[in-house]
């Protein structure tokens, strides 16, 4: 277990992620939280930002009521603002926003509101500082990242299959890609440490097929390694078959049985990890407080599947698994952008 100290390294690494956000002596910043984030990063964020002679202020919001019956994990929509205008109108006169909420801002109902205003969100992800600093983004993973997300923007098919079985086609025309390299320097935007991540977010109706998780493969809300085969059948954008015999399969059924919302079973987004740097035993690294799975998002060559919200679709749902899986091969319109979970040498 990592004891929650403070360290000069890692307030040197966050030093380094802020200069990279373009923090400069003099800027404000907010330092978002709540009452039950991991008050080591709090506190770092704060140091980071004081060395670097910035003028940082907080903003701490109770950590509301889970209104629903399960657990939710890993969502990227923290309701922690709960809508309040004067929350709102600091962030977005913060000009730089650093997330510490436990779910993140990303698809937060107050976010575009913030964004549009010309703030810019960095969101560090619920991870002990253990894991952040070993995760500390370059320009080279940008510079992939960014040539990944307008591969995928231009490509009208992804095909997925694997020798566990998958074969699954998505139609990629009017999807909404988001490419996350780890920081974000430009006014109106946000992107999430970890990163080295490219994901797209379907149109309705776009997804068919078979989807095969095989052990090894990981269920990131339930922070675990599978030991057993999952199948899941999917017909247009909806996971309509759950099959398998082992406690994996068992587990995912009850817990997307238990929202009673059918949207639970939907596809919320696609894509791959892109970061060399990410590891794919790091799960097993840690406790399960200490780690949020970002990491493992990122994995280089993963194939990233999640089911749940998805707002380009018109669907909304506080259900959402993330799964990524390990020896797959992704073709964007016939071309081989990840080869039996290697990814391959076509974006720089």
């Amino acid at each position: 277990m990592l004891a929650d100290r403070i360290e000069a390294k890692w307030i040197d690494a966050f030093c380094e992620i802020f200069e990279r956000c373009a923090v400069k002596a003099g800027d404000t910043a907010a330092i978002l939280s709540e009452t039950q984030s991991r008050a080591l990063n709090v506190h770092l964020a704060e140091l980071a930002l004081l060395r670097m002679g910035a003028r940082p202020f907080h903003v701490v919001m109770p950590t509301p009521r889970n209104r629903n019956i399960v657990p939710v994990r890993s969502t990227g929509a923290s309701e922690a603002i709960q809508k309040l205008g004067p929350v709102i109108t600091a962030l977005q006169q913060a000009g730089f926003v650093v997330d510490c909420t436990i779910e993140g801002l990303m698809h937060a109902a107050e976010t575009p509101e913030i964004l549009k205003a010309g703030a810019r969100i960095l969101v560090i992800s619920n991870e002990h500082p253990e894991a952040l600093e070993r995760m500390v983004p370059d320009t080279a993973l940008e510079k992939r990242v960014r040539a990944a997300a307008k591969m995928l923007r231009g490509s009208k098919r992804m095909r997925v299959t694997s020798k566990a079985g998958t074969a699954l086609d998505v139609d990629m025309v009017g999807a909404s890609t988001v490419g996350v390299w780890g920081w974000t320097d430009k006014p109106g935007t946000l992107a999430h440490w970890p990163g080295g991540i490219v994901v797209s977010f379907p149109k309705s109706g776009t997804i068919n097929g078979t989807l095969v998780m095989a052990p090894g493969d990981i269920n990131l809300t339930f922070k675990r390694y599978l030991t057993s085969p999952v199948k899941m059948t999917l017909k247009d954008d909806y996971v309509v078959e759950l099959e398998g015999e082992g406690t994996d399969a068992a587990m995912m059924r009850a817990y997307l049985a238990a929202w009673g919302d059918r949207e639970a079973y939907a596809v919320s987004h696609v894509g791959f990890g892109m970061n060399p740097g990410a590891r794919y035993e790091a799960l097993s690294m840690y406790d399960q407080r200490d780690t949020n799975g970002t990491e493992i998002r990122a994995v280089s060559g993963n194939f990233l599947f999640s089911t749940g919200a998805n707002e380009f679709a018109g669907r909304y749902t506080a259900g959402h698994f993330d799964l990524p899986m390990m020896g797959t091969t992704i073709e964007l319109d016939g071309v081989p952008v990840v080869r039996e979970g290697v990814l391959q040498d076509v974006f720089g």
